[in-house]
């Protein structure tokens, strides 16, 4: 009889605690490449300011309440951030008498803000499991992610709207050079914002952390825009500040797509196929694995779960019990966001 609480048949499932096995590797692989690529030079820098990874395999946290903690901390500091940020420019509207600024800190405020729905969704995913929500609360990060996908869209909408408005209807910007400090201000808060959620939201693994990183950089566009058309105004050129929010709004418009995929991706159970491949090296490395047969994975809000079938020549119970350990830990080890790998281990022959 195994040494687990219950008994075993040699292709049951085998759901195990990880333990620390070592194993020694016979080849070598690199864990970056496998059948994903990513676009290289400019379009590649865009792509990665844009569009960035939801996960980071090599810093990520392996503690799920550990990764809990930092994404709140992350939410609390760059709420502060943002409220800073959002109190300086209101004392420049205050000397400037700006309308537009003061819409503009009103906006910040308000984006500040769409961090409180995030941060309820980290609080609850740390609740334990019930008998109605038998998987947990973290399914609630998802829904906190899709929230501010739609944020980042009426951003869109928003700055358009402006835009050409002020094209139909043409207002002068007054004291420009105190507008000019506020959109400098707004930039600096929001990117350091946003750099802030996406690199935390990278290592714990958070899609719905990333969008709202790059929500946060969206608003810091928008705030450079009110820069550049007040340059702009001081050259001669009026039409600078619509026209510029204009293609400010094209750009929140394409990086939404990418958001929307790895939000969407998310909440669909889907899953990066290079994190499977990892999945797949980290079983076909052990000497007793002759195959793997399945690997299946999805992340739930930051957390990864999956179940793996691997055929191995071993014909007693022991050796079987004694591999299904050895595969969850090999996994674990090689992926630090996985909270749960059910392995079941199957007979050559069957």
């Amino acid at each position: 009889m195994s040494a687990h609480d219950h008994p075993h048949q040699i292709d049951a499932d085998h759901e195990h605690a990880a333990q620390s096995h070592e194993h020694g590797h016979g080849h070598s692989h690199n864990h970056g490449e496998h059948g994903h690529s990513h676009p290289t030079g400019f379009k590649g820098f865009l792509y990665g300011i844009f569009v960035p990874h939801s996960h980071d395999a090599a810093d990520s946290i392996d503690d799920a309440m550990e990764a809990h903690s930092e994404g709140i901390r992350a939410l609390k500091i760059s709420l502060v951030v943002m409220l800073a940020t959002t109190v300086v420019q209101a004392v420049i509207v205050a000397f400037s008498g700006s309308v537009a600024l003061l819409a503009d800190t009103i906006h910040n405020l308000s984006d500040a803000l769409t961090a409180v729905p995030l941060w309820i969704a980290f609080v609850l995913s740390r609740r334990v499991a019930t008998r109605k929500y038998t998987y947990g609360f973290n399914r609630a990060e998802d829904l906190a992610g899709l929230f501010i996908v739609l944020m980042i869209a009426l951003s869109a909408v928003i700055a358009a709207w402006e835009a050409i408005d002020r094209m139909i209807h043409p207002r002068a910007m007054e004291n420009v050079g105190w507008v000019i400090a506020a959109g400098v201000v707004g930039f600096l808060g929001n990117e350091a914002v946003a750099v802030y959620r996406i690199r935390v939201g990278r290592k714990i693994g958070s899609a719905a952390l990333v969008a709202d990183g790059i929500h946060a950089r969206t608003d810091g566009f928008t705030s450079l825009a009110v820069v550049v058309g007040g340059i702009g105004v001081l050259l001669g050129f009026p039409l600078a500040d619509p026209i510029v929010g204009l293609l400010i709004s094209a750009m929140i418009a394409v990086l939404l797509v990418g958001t929307v995929r790895s939000v969407g991706r998310r909440l669909m159970d889907g899953i990066e196929p290079e994190l499977v491949d990892r999945a797949e090296h980290a079983l076909e490395h052990l000497a007793e694995v002759e195959s793997v047969e399945r690997v299946r994975m999805r992340w739930v809000g930051h957390r990864l779960y999956g179940d793996a079938v691997v055929r191995t020549t071993a014909t007693s119970l022991a050796d079987a019990d004694r591999l299904a350990e050895d595969a969850e830990a090999s996994v674990r080890k090689h992926m630090p966001n996985v909270d749960e790998m059910t392995i079941k281990v199957t007979t050559a022959g069957t």
